[in-house]
């Protein structure tokens, strides 16, 4: 109605909507952790993921060469935008992702079934996920889909690494969990406080919370990164290998900071905990026996890194603390994280 009576001042919101939001640029992430990096070959051993995010959708035209089945989505979603103060503040990213993460009990030179450590396992998935946000919030649904078992190709790679590095071969692979197809459905929420960093631009807080559903995790989060240091990038936080951990792409509408040019460099410092309801890793297949422990319900992790950014490029550090995560457990485990992001 309102619409149908001013048609010409709805004409000029969405224009200028339109003029505001900008596609902004690609980005391709290639994340590996390791414990090597924690003088260790155990627990969460290894893990790398390849992901890439769009730009925002919702600045796409028919000019960028945007297809018209994606420009159709980018209306329906827009149409979840409530309020005049909304309509262009918000933008809205996809992305996909490959990964793989692989764990090993502490003693990996034997070949019989260790019963109080952690069960061999792997996990290789693909993953979808959508992102909307404005400059100071961030909310992600990201959906997982893979295999856990030897179809996850976990030992393959294992053995392929130590072989290339000349160290001691894992000997214990066939008592690993068996084949099973896995889902995790991550929603996530991440707030930008001090959006408009103190002391020109030197710094902010990240906190978010998530929930995990599905037959290879379920668990609650919360958490919060702060960072300090100079031109920091419009992005939402430097993310481990996790569901919903890809909404790095930078926030647009010139928020200031790191966009694709110049000079950057922080250290970053987060905190998170867990309250866990599954894990396969520890708790063993769904639907068929196997090898499995008691489990710790509660699981914190500590995050010291450090950023460089120059141009389109953006690398990261960070050193990981995960306290004890199952019963009988004999030390907290730590491993290092790397972030190369690329945007196009």
């Amino acid at each position: 109605m309102l619409c149908a009576s001013s048609a010409l001042v709805c004409a000029d919101q969405h224009d200028a909507c339109d003029a505001l939001s900008e596609p902004g640029p690609h980005t391709a992430t290639l994340l590996f952790e390791n414990d090597l990096f924690g003088d260790s070959d155990q627990q969460y051993t290894n893990g790398f993921k390849l992901s890439y995010l769009s730009p925002n959708l919702n600045g796409l035209r028919p000019e960028h060469g945007a297809p018209g089945w994606l420009l159709d989505a980018v209306r329906h979603l827009r149409a979840f935008e409530h309020g005049a103060g909304m309509r262009c503040e918000r933008e809205f990213n996809i992305g996909f992702a490959l990964g793989q993460l692989m764990f090993t009990p502490e003693d990996t030179a034997t070949r019989r079934l260790v019963p109080d450590d952690r069960p061999y396992a792997g996990w290789l998935f693909g993953g979808l996920t959508l992102v909307s946000k404005s400059r100071a919030v961030a909310d992600t649904l990201d959906i997982q889909i893979g295999m856990v078992g030897p179809a996850s190709l976990a030992e393959q790679a294992q053995k392929f690494v130590h072989d290339l590095r000349d160290l001691d071969q894992p000997r214990g692979w066939q008592n690993q969990l068996s084949n099973e197809p896995g889902l995790v459905i991550y929603y996530e929420r991440k707030w930008r406080w001090l959006p408009a960093p103190l002391f020109a631009r030197f710094g902010y807080v990240i906190p978010h919370a998530g929930l995990a559903l599905g037959n290879v995790w379920d668990y609650g989060a919360l958490g919060f990164e702060t960072r300090l240091g100079w031109n920091l990038p419009n992005d939402f936080g430097t993310s481990l290998i996790r569901p919903g951990g890809d909404a790095n792409a930078p926030i647009a509408q010139g928020a200031g900071g790191s966009h694709g040019h110049g000079f950057g460099a922080y250290a970053f410092a987060a905190v998170g905990g867990r309250l866990v309801g599954r894990n396969i890793f520890l708790d063993g297949n769904s639907f068929e026996d196997s090898h499995d422990v008691a489990k710790k319900y509660a699981v914190g992790d500590v995050v010291l890194g450090a950023s460089v950014l120059y141009g389109p490029l953006k690398l990261s550090y960070a050193q990981v603390f995960r306290t004890r995560e199952f019963d009988g457990q004999r030390r907290r485990h730590n491993f290092g994280s790397v972030n190369l992001s690329l945007m196009f």
